[in-house]
C-alpha cells in the first residue's frame, strides 16, 4: 500500500487551544507548594493535565488524580473533564481502546449534569477515535451528533473543531471537495475569533488537500503558515503530520535530499514527544523513499521500525470491536439498566440456565454470520474487481456510494482515435476466430501501452481504438501523454509487420485531437464510461484523414507539443462535415 494511503490520520483538535506550557510550569509550584482545599486542587490539576504539553506522562496524572478527586467529592463537571484530558493523552501515546473509553465516560459525566458543550465534545472525540480505526460509519454518526449538539451552544470553537474534524474524515475518504468546503467553514470561524491554533489547524489540513489535487505551492505555502504558528505553542502532533505532506510535495517535485530531511524530521520530533503514530507513519515514509532511492538497506531498517511501532498501536481492532458495542451511547446505557432489572428478577438457577443457552445460540450464529460474510466478501472482491475493469476507479466509487455518476465537463483532455488498415477487405477472407484473435493480441498491447501513460481506455469499435488523457482526474500533461503512447502503438505495429507469428498483422492510422468534453455512463444495464462532444469527433476525422504508419494531430494538439516533438505542417485539409482544418504529421 503507497504511503500517501496509510497517511490518512486524522488531526483531531480537541478543546486544548490555549495550552500553554509556562503556565503548568508555574501552577505547578503552587500545587506542590501550598495547602490547597479540594475545590483549588480540582481547578489546578485540570489547568495542569490541560496545559502540560512537554511531558505527555506527567500530564496523564495530572488527569488521573483530578478524576479520582472528583469521584471522591461527587464533582461530576471536573469528572467530565477529567476523563476527557484522559482520553486527549492516551490517544496521543496510541492508546486508543483506553481513550474510548474515557471520552465515552466524559460524556456520561457531561449528560448527568446537562452539559451541552461537554457532551458535543466528547462526542467529537468519539468520533475522532472511530475515525482513526477506520470504522468510518461510526466517525461520521458521532460527528454529525457532535455538530448538531454544538450548533444550539455557545461554544464557537468547539464547534469549528468539531466541523474541521469531520472535514478530516471526509479527506480520508478521498472526498477532497466536501473536505474542502468543511475546512474553509472550520477557518472562518476561527478567524473570527483571532484562534491562532484553530487557524493553524485549518490551514494545514487545506494544505493537505491542495496536494492531493497536486496543487503543491498552495499546499506548500498552507502548511508552512500552519506549521509556523503550531511551534509557537508546541504543538507537535500536527507538525509531525504536516511534515510528511511536505517530504510528498518535494518528491513530487524531484527534490529528494529535501523531501528525505522532512521525513526525518517527522521522525526525531516524534520520537522526541513519544507520538507513536506519527513515529509508526515517519518510518513507512523513510523506508518508501530509500526503496526508491536504491537503498533497500536503510528501506529494510526503517520498515523493520515500522512494523514495530505498528504491532505497538495495539488496540485498532479492539476499538473497532467496541464500535458495535457502543455505537449509539445512550441507548446501550438504557439498555444497561434494563438488564440489570431483569437480572433481579431472576433466581441463579435461571440465569445460568440463560446464560448457557444464549452461549450456545451465539456461537452458532456468530459462526454462521462469519461463514456468510466470508461469502459476502469474496463475491464483493470480484464485484469490485468486475467494476474496476468496466469504469474508472473513481466513476466506480461513485457508483458505488451514490447509485449513479453525473456527468462532468472536462475542459482539457486529449483524444486518441486508431484504425487499421485494409482491416474491411481482411475481414471478408479471413477466418473469424482468426481475426478476433489478432485484435485482441494488438489491442491487449495498446491496453499495456495505455496503462504505462496515464490514460483512460473508452472503447473499441470493431477494429477502431479510443482513449483520452485528461479525465477522470484532470492531467496539465495530457497531450504529451496521449502523443508518447500514440508512438509507441505505432512502433509496436510497425515491429509486427516483419514478424512471422500465427497473428494476422497490419499497419495502422492514428489521429489526436484536444479540446472539451463531457464524461460519463448512462443507461442502468452494461455501464461503460464514454466520452462526447466536438472534441470526440475531430480526433476521429483526424484519424480518418490520416495515412498508414502516421500520426496525425489537430492545431489544437499541435499547439500543446509543439515545443517537446517535431511536427510536419500538412497544410488545410478538407474535412467531411467539418470543413477545412490545419493537420499535422508527428515526424
Amino acid at each position: 500500500m503507497r504511503f500517501g494511503l496509510i497517511l490518512l490520520l486524522v488531526l483531531i483538535i480537541y478543546p486544548a487551544f490555549g495550552q500553554n506550557q509556562k503556565l503548568a510550569d508555574s501552577l505547578a509550584i503552587v500545587y506542590h507548594q501550598k495547602a490547597l482545599n479540594d475545590s483549588d486542587k480540582l481547578y489546578l490539576l485540570f489547568k495542569l493535565s490541560f496545559n502540560e504539553v512537554r511531558d505527555l506522562q506527567l500530564s496523564l496524572k495530572y488527569a488521573d488524580d483530578l478524576v479520582n478527586l472528583a469521584q471522591k467529592t461527587n464533582n461530576n463537571h471536573y469528572l467530565h473533564r477529567g476523563y476527557f484530558q484522559i482520553g486527549n493523552k492516551k490517544r496521543l501515546f496510541g492508546d486508543l481502546e483506553e481513550a474510548l473509553d474515557a471520552y465515552f465516560k466524559s460524556a456520561e459525566a457531561a449528560q448527568s449534569f446537562n452539559y451541552t458543550k461537554g457532551v458535543g465534545n466528547a462526542y467529537g472525540a468519539i468520533a475522532d477515535i472511530y475515525s482513526m480505526s477506520d470504522n468510518h460509519e461510526n466517525a461520521r454518526l458521532y460527528y454529525n451528533k457532535a455538530i448538531s449538539i454544538l450548533r444550539q451552544s455557545n461554544d464557537s470553537i468547539s464547534l469549528a473543531s468539531a466541523i474541521l474534524n469531520a472535514g478530516d474524515e471526509y479527506r480520508i475518504s478521498e472526498l477532497y471537495d466536501s473536505a474542502f468546503v468543511y475546512f474553509n467553514e472550520s477557518e472562518i470561524i476561527f478567524e473570527k475569533l483571532d484562534y491562532k491554533i484553530g487557524m493553524a489547524y485549518s490551514l494545514g489540513n487545506i494544505g493537505m488537500i491542495y496536494e492531493k489535487r497536486g496543487e503543491n505551492d498552495l499546499a506548500e505555502k498552507n502548511i508552512t503558515n500552519a506549521i509556523q504558528i503550531l511551534k509557537e505553542f508546541e504543538d507537535y502532533y500536527p507538525i509531525c503530520v504536516y511534515y510528511l505532506t511536505l517530504s510528498d510535495i518535494y518528491l513530487a517535485r524531484g527534490d529528494r535530499k529535501t523531501a528525505l530531511e522532512y521525513a526525518i524530521n517527522s521522525l526525531h520530533l516524534a520520537e522526541k514527544n513519544g507520538l507513536k503514530e506519527q513515529i509508526r507513519d515517519a518510518n513507512l515514509k523513510l523506508s518508501e523513499l530509500y526503496e526508491q532511492f536504491g537503498n533497500p538497506g536503510e528501506s529494510y531498517k526503517y520498515f523493520k521500525n515500522y512494523i514495530l511501532f505498528r504491532d505497538s498501536i495495539n488496540n485498532i481492532k479492539t476499538v473497532q470491536n467496541l464500535a458495535n458495542l457502543r455505537t449509539n451511547y445512550e441507548v446501550s446505557q438504557k439498555q444497561t439498566e434494563v438488564d440489570l432489572l431483569n437480572q433481579q428478577k431472576r433466581n441463579q438457577r435461571t440465569i445460568l440456565i440463560s446464560l448457557i443457552i444464549i452461549l450456545g445460540l451465539s456461537m452458532v450464529i456468530l459462526a454462521t454470520l462469519f461463514w456468510y460474510y466470508k461469502a459476502i466478501s469474496r463475491e464483493k472482491k470480484k464485484s469490485d474487481t468486475l467494476l474496476l475493469n468496466i469504469l474508472p476507479s473513481e466513476t466506480a466509487k461513485e457508483l458505488k456510494l451514490n447509485g449513479k455518476v453525473d456527468a462532468v465537463k472536462f475542459d482539457e483532455v486529449t483524444v486518441l482515435f486508431t484504425d487499421f488498415v485494409q482491416f474491411t477487405k481482411l475481414v471478408e477472407k479471413a477466418e473469424p476466430e482468426q481475426l478476433v484473435k489478432s485484435l485482441d493480441y494488438y489491442f491487449k498491447a495498446f491496453d499495456e501501452i495505455a496503462t504505462r501513460h496515464k490514460l483512460e481506455k473508452i472503447k473499441t469499435i470493431g477494429d477502431s481504438y479510443m482513449c483520452a488523457c485528461g479525465l477522470p482526474v484532470p492531467n496539465k500533461d495530457h497531450a504529451r501523454n496521449i502523443v508518447l503512447a500514440a508512438i509507441e502503438m505505432n512502433n509496436f505495429v510497425k515491429n509486427e509487420l516483419n514478424t512471422t507469428d500465427s497473428f494476422d498483422h497490419f499497419e495502422v492510422r492514428i489521429g489526436i485531437h484536444s479540446g472539451p468534453v463531457v464524461a460519463g455512463i448512462v443507461g442502468i444495464k452494461k455501464w461503460q464510461y464514454d466520452i462526447w462532444g466536438d472534441t470526440v469527433n475531430i480526433a476521429s476525422r483526424m484519424e480518418s484523414g490520416s495515412e498508414p504508419g502516421r500520426i496525425n494531430i489537430s492545431e489544437s494538439t499541435f499547439n500543446l507539443i509543439k515545443d517537446e516533438f517535431k511536427c510536419e505542417y500538412r497544410g488545410e485539409i478538407e474535412v467531411k462535415n467539418r470543413g477545412s482544418l490545419k493537420m499535422y504529421f508527428i515526424s
